[in-house]
């Protein structure tokens, strides 16, 4: 990381369930000594960080305040969560229109400060709006991630440990390519406490795996709609993936997490992003982690990169 980076500021642009909810999880972590809140809305940014402010005293000092783009230039993170939320019905592609607008917009404002850092898109759709931020910014593609299919692959994971009824985090599988409806799971790298998830379902006495995989992945896929359905949106689940990505960028951990990245060549995929399991540290995308397929899989992750090339068309790039 340049020199002049402050390893624990991060900066949040947008206020809304998303932004808010990712705001008191990186406070509650310790992980920053300062944050900055974002919003064209100025006085819902200054309630925000009024609001979570107030609980610092029950967990560690830090600087919470509603700031402006000429606060973000020494930061390590900007998460960018701003854009229009999913509603029911709608699908995250269906964001795009005017969601681009405003992540051109807010790049282009982070453009002007001659930023060093990291960003974090978060806004969906997250995997094509990642590739706009990118040529937009002109940042190299290691700086800039979007959250990608982290949430997914944790949905599954919890879901899966639930059925088998074992720790979530002895489930080890990625949920790949588009965060949306064609994504896909890599069944063929998936493992619980080193058994492959057929063998151990039968261990824990399940035999229709197949039926049972399938449904559980139709499930894992749909949450989101289910979720907006019962209470409009979902922030909880995204606000636990952020600060898990954060968590592996400011601590350097070089974890490897399913995160939008910029593919170009691998698998037979150019000039996408799209979710692959890569490995993040200080300096963000370290090296995409080349897992192996089966030919349907790659069928599937190929067709999902289609389906995300086509919109990002659309767009003019």
């Amino acid at each position: 990381m340049n020199d002049i980076i402050n390893s624990r500021k991060v900066v949040i642009v947008g206020c809304g369930f998303v932004g808010s909810a990712s705001a008191f999880a990186l406070m509650q972590s310790g992980m920053f000594s300062e944050m900055v809140l974002i919003d064209v809305d100025k006085n819902r940014a200054e309630g925000e960080a009024m609001d979570i402010g107030h609980g610092i005293s029950f967990a560690q000092q830090m600087k919470i305040y509603a700031g402006t783009y000429e606060d973000i230039k020494d930061a390590a993170i900007i998460v960018i969560t701003a854009g229009a939320a999913q509603k029911p019905d709608e699908t995250r592609i269906d964001l795009i229109d005017k969601n681009a607008k405003i992540m051109k917009s807010i790049v282009d404002n982070i453009k002007e400060q001659d930023y060093k850092g990291t960003l974090l898109i978060v806004s969906n759709p997250v995997d094509i709006l990642t590739f706009i931020a990118l040529k937009e910014s002109g940042f190299p593609s290691n700086r800039v991630i979007g959250s990608g299919t982290v949430l997914d692959s944790g949905r599954f994971r919890y879901v899966m440990g639930e059925h088998l009824s074992v720790d979530t985090r002895s489930v080890h599988a990625f949920i790949v390519g588009e965060h949306g409806d064609s994504e896909l799971v890599a069944w063929s790298n998936a493992r619980v406490g080193g058994m492959s998830v057929e063998d151990f379902c039968k261990l824990r006495g399940y035999y229709n795996h197949t039926e049972h995989m399938c449904k559980i992945f139709e499930n894992v896929k749909n949450s989101a709609y289910d979720i907006i359905e019962k209470k409009q949106a979902t922030y909880y689940g995204i606000a636990m993936a952020v600060k898990r990505i954060c968590q592996t960028i400011v601590r350097d951990e070089k974890s490897i997490l399913p995160v939008s990245v910029l593919v170009q060549g691998q698998y037979g995929i150019e000039d996408v992003v799209l979710s692959l399991p890569a490995i993040v540290g200080k300096n963000g995308i370290e090296k995409i982690v080349p897992i192996e397929f089966n030919e349907d899989e790659l069928k599937k992750l190929k067709e999902s990169a289609d389906v995300i090339a086509s919109v990002v068309r659309t767009q003019g790039y």
